[in-house]
């Protein structure tokens, strides 16, 4: 170990040197941790030691203790070591050598000193620790630039799952007939829709839809379940939501779940099959994460660059604000649906099950585009002309009392669908990258047009009518799985 002090100290009585001031004492303690060594002089000089440690003085030559009695003249500076010579300015900078027979057994490489004005300090550096500390931040970085490139699509690229089928053609087809009023739909079903995340801060998820089933006079519902609560939780209450509408009703229920409310509802179905088998006609997976989502799994992963403050501050925003459970957007990570998949397998053979994604627009008109995600009640500020019929009168009061509640939903998620695609190069609606959203062994339904992850929920403001809206395209796939069931069962 080589030590180096701001000047050369004092010789006092018995050949110890006088020590002042503060960097002493810490030269003391780190002295003290290392005598029981047996270690090479601290600086060496051809006529003998410079600095030894021992407590005898000697005048010169080879030894083995004590400070010797004199300084080292300026004809021996040549030999002193880099560290030394600069405490006697001669050198203006100082070389840091981490080699090997340069380090003690601890490790502790040659000191760094440290000119402030006139006066110099010893700075003791583990170079142990500093290693540890740049090995880590490189680790750190490089989980972070990594992110999920190596996780998104492994469902795919897992050889002993089974194959999916495209069958978007004949979704075209339904959805065509639905459009010119074929509907299909039998009422020997009980339809269940389920809602994904944050669905309990979102009135309007899933209503307009149950509203038109209700009137094709369908039985028709929409899950109340905790969103934000994990998969297993609310695969347990899903499970118990199935068993009463079938004892209720005594009819089979078709399931449709949309982001985590898909999720939710294929864990429920691989959690309790044995339960379930013969109360489930279908499962349709809208824009699911089945696989996982790089947004969960670059928020939450470990290892990266504060990775603890972001989680913190998910806890905050889901825990406090929303009343919700970490574990739900845990849960969505590529580790955790991973190591579920693998415990728990979904019936894809005995039951119909159609996995649906979409890619999301990224012009710039989307920025634009707001959706509307409540309404709002007010009083009318105009009064209404009383030359209405009373219908007419009655319906106009009730437009006039609702105000919609508009966020620019469309625009975030073509924000982050342009993130991903830059990022991953990965297609995606958004949230959910297509690879992820299918399901082996499923029906697969892909169309080309592009709808944000949102959009099945949350209509625009700006309604296309030559396009299918919501409604439309869940009853197609509803429909579908009736046609899928019916095959399955010849």
């Amino acid at each position: 170990m080589r030590l180096a002090r701001a000047s050369s100290p004092d010789v006092g009585q018995a050949g110890r040197p006088v020590r002042r001031g503060l960097s002493w004492g810490f030269f003391d303690l780190v002295s003290s941790l290392h005598s029981t060594h047996t270690q090479p002089p601290l600086v060496e000089t051809k006529a003998g030691s410079f600095w030894e440690r021992g407590g005898e003085r000697k005048s010169g030559g080879q030894g083995g203790g004590g400070l010797t009695g004199r300084r080292a003249s300026s004809r021996d500076l040549g030999t002193l070591p880099a560290t030394e010579r600069y405490i006697r300015g001669e050198v203006p900078l100082l070389s840091v050598s981490n080699s090997t027979e340069d380090q003690t057994p601890n490790r502790l490489s040659e000191t760094i000193v440290v000119r402030k004005g006139l006066s110099s300090f010893p700075v003791f550096c583990m170079a142990s620790d500093w290693d540890n500390s740049w090995h880590s931040i490189c680790e750190n970085c490089a989980v972070l630039l990594q992110g999920s490139s190596k996780d998104i699509g492994w469902l795919k690229r897992t050889k002993t799952l089974p194959c999916s089928v495209d069958r978007t053609d004949r979704f075209k087809e339904l959805l065509h007939g639905i459009r010119n009023g074929m509907h299909h739909l039998p009422n020997t079903l009980v339809y269940l829709f389920i809602p994904g995340l944050f669905s309990n801060h979102s009135p309007l998820y899933f209503v307009n839809t149950k509203r038109i089933f209700s009137k094709m006079g369908l039985t028709c519902h929409i899950a109340r379940i905790h969103s934000e609560a994990s998969v297993e939780k609310n695969a347990r209450e899903l499970k118990l939501y199935i068993e009463e509408l079938y004892w209720g009703s005594g009819k089979q229920v078709l399931l449709l779940g949309h982001s985590k409310g898909g999720v939710d509802a294929a864990a429920a179905l691989s959690l309790y099959w044995s339960e379930l088998k013969g109360k489930v006609a279908g499962l349709a997976l809208v824009q699911s994460p089945y696989g996982g989502t790089p947004i969960a799994s670059d928020i939450l992963r470990k290892g990266q660059i504060a990775d603890k403050e972001t989680r913190r501050i998910m806890e905050l925003i889901i825990c406090k604000l929303i009343k919700g459970d970490i574990r739900a957007l845990e849960d969505l990570t590529y580790d955790k649906r991973r190591d579920f998949i693998s415990k728990h397998k979904l019936p894809v053979d005995e039951l119909p099950i159609i996995s649906f994604h979409t890619e999301a627009s990224t012009a710039p008109t989307m920025l634009a585009t707001l959706s509307r995600v409540a309404q709002a009640e007010l009083l009318p500020w105009l009064p209404l002309p009383r030359f209405l019929s009373s219908s007419e009168y009655a319906e106009s009061l009730l437009a006039s009392l609702k105000l919609p509640v508009v966020v620019p939903a469309s625009a975030a998620m073509a924000i982050s669908a342009l993130h991903l695609r830059l990022r991953y190069g990965e297609r995606s609606d958004g949230l959910v990258t297509r690879q992820d959203a299918e399901v082996p062994g499923s029906v697969l339904v892909r169309p080309e047009r592009r709808l944000d992850h949102a959009w099945m929920v949350h209509s625009t403001l700006r309604k296309d009518h030559a396009e299918a809206d919501a409604t439309q395209m869940c009853e197609a796939l509803m429909a579908m799985l009736v046609e899928i069931g019916r095959k399955k069962c010849c």
